[in-house]
């Protein structure tokens, strides 16, 4: 397995000797009923788009908030159905954690293209990606990772985004927890306020956040 397999940055367009200086925010394991409508208030102040990886059993859960993503003019990805290890699960569940996700998501909205992937843990295995594909679902990483799941503090998510910014970056943020880790639900307090910095500080920089291209 290579990087090709899966996107870490997307490529950027020099065309006409302009450099694209795009980056790209994503939020993993949403929906969260307290935490999610938070973080799309402040991606609707500063008027931008993001990608949401979202787990299917809590799109199940929280449809409306799926539709209201898709309302705001943001993207829902595939974030498995209940957030395994898939490197450590066989075909068969791979297949189903996968499968079931996208039936949750399209149940939860019907208008809801769904494009992307990123696997729980960023744990990529050959099955994940051939069954990803098989899925017409594009396999997506990270380049930008400030650790805001450990809640390290508002200022360091900042400059941990601020310092691996470059054209193409791909930003991984989170705006709820995986089931295993329920108690923590609330507890993107730290995330919230980094975004409400990060954007302008982006933009203040001759960034554009932009959404995920739909073909590669």
């Amino acid at each position: 397995m290579t990087q090709l397999d899966y996107m870490r940055e997307v490529p950027v367009d020099s065309a006409g000797g302009t450099e694209d200086r795009s980056v790209y925010l994503t939020f993993d394991d949403g929906p969260n009923p307290f935490c999610t409508p938070l973080i799309l208030d402040v991606l609707a102040e500063y008027q931008v788009p993001a990608t949401f990886f979202v787990i299917g059993a809590y799109a199940k859960e929280q449809p409306e908030l799926i539709r209201r993503i898709v309302a705001e003019g943001h993207e829902v990805a595939n974030h498995t159905l209940t957030h395994p290890d898939l490197s450590t699960c066989g075909p068969r569940e791979v297949e189903r954690e996968i499968i079931e996700a996208n039936k949750a998501i399209i149940s939860a909205c019907p208008q809801a293209a769904v494009r992307h992937i990123r696997a729980p843990y960023g744990a990529w295995s050959e099955d994940v990606l051939s069954t990803s594909a098989s899925a017409g679902l594009r396999a997506i990483h990270w380049s930008s990772d400030p650790r805001d799941w450990s809640r390290p503090g508002v200022d360091a998510i900042v400059e941990r985004v601020l310092s691996t910014a470059r054209p193409g970056a791909i930003v991984l943020l989170h705006d709820g927890c995986p089931p295993d880790e329920a108690e923590f639900l609330g507890l993107r307090d730290q995330t919230l306020l980094a975004l409400s910095l990060i954007i302008p500080m982006l933009h203040g920089r001759g960034f554009a956040i932009r959404a995920l291209p739909q073909h590669h």
